[in-house]
């Protein structure tokens, strides 16, 4: 029996909800006393695994060269009866919301998508997903015989908490038959080009009502280049057009989890904090006393952003 990381990479580059993944299984392992192997399949995947510190299977065929939710199907189910899975953890993305359910479904089972959290009791292991954009916490427990499945969402487990490990690479090939792959791959799916990607900042500083007005906005720009940092906004901020859609985070924007997230002006309605709640530190300038920022910040400065954000510029400067 063992905890399964189905990775996912795209020519040769790992994706970095992978490590975030197998932060994830490496917690489960240690709690349920399961060793923890990892899995990548595609074009590049042998490069891409180098950059996975773990045990990597490499599963290659001809027809996993080009994604297919059916190859990806057959090939993952192949892997997980080789090595007794107990537990399959992939990450939320987009290729494995297309798998995974078709996967899960053709052994009788069910997928846990979007977790952000778990617990263990025992050996029973039980998982915590959101529901009404984050207004509620459910938690989820498996019943009947394994293999389980769950994908984990983006920020809900720190990659940098992975402690080195050997890698070890290894290859496996499973039976896949040209006629038993009924879809014909397309061009791949890629989101619309983005100026920057805020899941990979170290530091972002967001912008919200508190602003006013578009004019406001070289104020925080100033700040964040005094933090070396990435801007992003909540979703009225972007809807009015001040800054990009692809600067938004949110339930319908990003999610982050930076090393610190400076919110300014930002009340802290449950669409936002879903995606940035697993940030390290969080850091909350408002007005309002009351604000649910401040429920979740680590730091908080109950003032008018006009008159402390200048101020941080100066410090930060000297």
């Amino acid at each position: 029996m063992s905890i399964l990381v189905v990775g996912e990479q795209r020519d040769g580059a790992l994706n970095q909800m992978s490590l975030e993944t197998l932060a994830a299984a490496r917690q489960m392992g240690v709690q349920l006393n399961l060793p923890v192997h990892a899995a990548l399949f595609g074009k590049g995947a042998a490069q891409a695994a180098a950059a996975l510190p773990a045990a990597v299977t490499v599963i290659e065929h001809p027809l996993l060269e080009s994604y297919t939710a059916d190859a990806a199907s057959l090939a993952v189910r192949q892997l997980i009866e080789k090595l007794s899975a107990r537990v399959v953890l992939f990450p939320h993305t987009y290729q494995v919301r297309d798998y995974a359910p078709k996967l899960a479904t053709s052994i009788d089972r069910v997928l846990v998508s979007d977790v952000i959290a778990h617990q263990v009791d025992g050996a029973a292991l039980t998982l915590v997903r959101q529901l009404f954009h984050g207004k509620v916490n459910a938690a989820v427990r498996f019943t009947g015989e394994p293999p389980f499945f769950a994908s984990l969402q983006a920020g809900a487990y720190r990659a940098d908490t992975l402690q080195a490990a050997p890698a070890s690479v290894e290859g496996f090939t499973p039976q896949i038959a040209p006629e038993q792959v009924r879809s014909r791959p397309l061009e791949l799916f890629r989101e619309s080009a983005r100026a920057v990607d805020l899941s990979a900042a170290d530091i972002i500083v967001s912008v919200g009502r508190g602003i006013k007005d578009p004019e406001n906005l070289p104020l925080i720009e100033q700040l964040a280049k005094a933090l070396n940092a990435e801007i992003a906004a909540s979703r009225p901020i972007c809807d009015n057009g001040w800054l990009p859609m692809e600067r938004q985070v949110g339930s319908s924007g990003q999610t982050v989890a930076p090393k610190m997230y400076m919110a300014i002006g930002i009340s802290g309605a449950i669409q936002h904090l879903v995606g940035m709640k697993g940030s390290k530190i969080v850091v909350a300038i408002n007005k309002d006393p009351e604000a649910p920022i401040f429920e979740i910040a680590d730091y908080g400065i109950v003032g008018d952003l006009f008159q402390v954000v200048p101020a941080l510029i100066e410090a930060l400067k000297k």
